[in-house]
């Protein structure tokens, strides 16, 4: 049967006018090509765009590593140390934060040296540290180690200088501390001018400072003392005031009799008298090295004529005889009110008083029967012992 082509419906689908062109199997599974993207502007083409966006990721990815490098850091300054146990650390003087971390990292107290470095500046603690000893705790942070090196709270070495000693002898004892540093310098505080007590100091001081320091401090201590005395004094200089305080430094050691052998000198001082003090004989034939202890001290040598022998001088020696520490100074600022001019050793280590030569001849007399029976029993002769004085 023939079909006529007008009697066909529409074809649908693709235009019928174009002619069917049949499709290999490959062809007919392929997907069809969708619809293509927009044309790019010119615009977003620019190199400088492409520039700004690259910037931005650099800068985002330098904040992100950045605050990465922050947190860590912060974390190392802040966790536990790698000392196990508690360690010495000795910061010297006019150290650099540099120097400083660099010697916490040697002595292993700290890990990173730069992290402590830039944990100082970010705390704002660069140059604040103080030099010392200090005892690092086991496991301290540097955060820690930051803040106790800013409050100085170092460990304190600490030097005896006994009142009675001469200044040459106290500077001896600075210089044989192995806790000071540097030299002793060649210029020296005058006699009796340094201050005689327990001075606490910061490990790796030097002696110079320490020096200067006790100066100072003797020099406003005696100056309280002396604008407080009693009027009538026969002293008329502060200097004067000194020596008188040192021979009484180096009469006696009881504390109660300060006042009343201050009192003693000053009434001989008042009358003319020679103050007669043994201990100006020893200053006057050794200075101040002081006597050496195998040396005894003989009734000849009140015959040798020296500046500071009151045997045989009128008045006061030119300077102190040794360093008076506050108890004299106060004694002689405001001595006893006796009319007494005599004192001699009583064997107890304190001293007898007397207001007439005879009482003091009796109490002399009294105390050489004492050394006698001492040199007695020590197997020296009843000469020996009176040849010997009783020097402090």
């Amino acid at each position: 049967m023939t079909i006529d082509p007008a009697d066909q419906p529409p074809a649908s689908g693709p235009n019928p006018s174009r002619p069917i062109v049949p499709k290999s199997a490959n062809d007919a599974l392929r997907p069809e090509r969708g619809t293509p993207p927009p044309r790019r502007s010119r615009r977003s083409r620019s190199q400088f765009v492409v520039f700004l966006n690259f910037l931005v990721a650099c800068i985002v990815l330098v904040a992100v590593a950045g605050l990465a490098a922050a947190w860590f850091g912060k974390s190392m300054f802040e966790a536990p140390g790698p000392n196990q146990h508690a360690e010495l650390v000795m910061i010297r003087p006019s150290s650099s934060s540099s120097a400083i971390a660099d010697t916490l990292e040697r002595e292993g107290v700290i890990s990173d040296a730069r992290i402590f470095r830039i944990g100082l500046r970010i705390n704002g603690a660069d140059g604040a540290l103080k030099a010392g000893e200090y005892e690092i705790k086991s496991g301290a942070s540097m955060h820690d180690i930051m803040d106790l090196l800013q409050s100085g709270k170092s460990v304190l070495a600490s030097l005896t200088i006994p009142e009675g000693l001469t200044v040459q002898q106290a500077v001896q004892r600075i210089a044989n501390s192995e806790a000071l540093t540097g030299d002793v310098p060649d210029d020296l505080p005058p006699e009796g001018w340094l201050l005689a007590e327990t001075e606490r100091f910061t490990r790796g001081m030097s002696r110079q400072a320490l020096i200067d320091k006790l100066a100072a401090r003797q020099k406003q201590m005696v100056e309280d003392v002396w604008a407080r005395r009693r009027e009538g004094l026969p002293l008329e200089t502060v200097e004067e005031f000194v020596t008188l305080a040192s021979i009484v430094e180096k009469e006696t050691a009881v504390s109660d009799e300060r006042p009343r052998i201050a009192a003693v000198f000053i009434n001989r001082l008042r009358e003319g008298m020679r103050l007669q003090s043994d201990p100006t004989i020893v200053y006057g034939l050794f200075g101040g090295a002081g006597k050496p202890t195998d040396r005894a001290i003989y009734r000849s040598d009140i015959e040798k004529t020296t500046p500071y022998n009151t045997y045989r001088i009128d008045g006061l020696p030119p300077t102190p005889i040794a360093i008076p520490g506050r108890a004299s100074l106060e004694a002689v600022a405001n001595p006893s009110q006796t009319e007494e001019r005599y004192f001699v050793a009583d064997g107890t280590g304190g001293h007898v008083f007397a207001k007439t030569l005879k009482e003091h001849n009796e109490n002399v007399a009294r105390w050489r029967a004492f050394r006698r029976q001492q040199a007695k029993s020590a197997g020296q002769s009843e000469a020996e012992a009176d040849e010997t004085l009783p020097v402090q």
